[in-house]
């Protein structure tokens, strides 16, 4: 089981890191933020609540994707634009995410941070997962980096979700709370960058 001493450790390589890439991104990301905006009609930065570390609330920041337009039905209904499609897909939208981490709500590596109504909703032994940070990637990002296009041949998504990928994204991460080690972050960082 991850340890308090880890746990300071995993803080302490995270602003690290953090402060290590923002020289290098700072410019890429406003960039990008600018071409968002446009594309979008709207502040190229989305907030949303998600669950963090011991159930807290956070706002997670990504790049905006989708662009809201009205069905023929007369509903508004929102879509990844062209340029979100490859954001998304390269996982690039998630750079403002590098702000969560500096600011202490996500960490490098661990479990993807939730809405409500999953992981504040988990018992016993499973909700060892929010003994840690929620982070930007992990084992089961990696397995699961075609989650979308899996949900979108399933006839009941949501259902497909909840009880099968989402039950086996807990035993992952509960698996990654219980057996942590540093290695293993740099490991899945590693892994992160080769399936960009």
């Amino acid at each position: 089981m991850i340890t308090a001493s880890q746990l300071l450790r995993k803080r302490c390589f995270d602003i690290f890191f953090t402060l290590l890439l923002a020289p290098i991104l700072s410019i890429p990301l406003f960039l990008l933020i600018g071409i968002c905006s446009a594309d979008t009609k709207k502040w190229g930065v989305f907030s949303q609540k998600r669950v963090g570390q011991h159930g807290r609330l956070f706002f997670i920041y990504k790049l905006r994707t989708l662009k809201e337009g009205v069905h023929k039905l007369g509903y508004l209904e929102k879509s990844a634009t062209t340029i979100g499609k490859y954001l998304r897909r390269t996982k690039l939208d998630e750079l403002p995410q590098l702000y969560n981490v500096l600011i202490g709500d996500m960490s490098f590596v661990g479990p993807r941070p939730d809405l409500q109504g999953f992981a504040d909703k988990l018992k016993g032994k499973d909700r060892r997962i929010l003994r840690v940070k929620p982070g930007i990637t992990c084992e089961a990002t990696l397995k699961y980096k075609d989650e979308e296009r899996v949900l979108e041949c399933q006839k009941d998504p949501e259902h497909y979700n909840r009880t099968i990928i989402w039950t086996d994204k807990v035993k992952i991460n509960k698996k990654y709370v219980e057996n942590y080690s540093f290695y293993l972050d740099l490991l899945l960082i590693f892994k992160s960058t080769l399936n960009k």
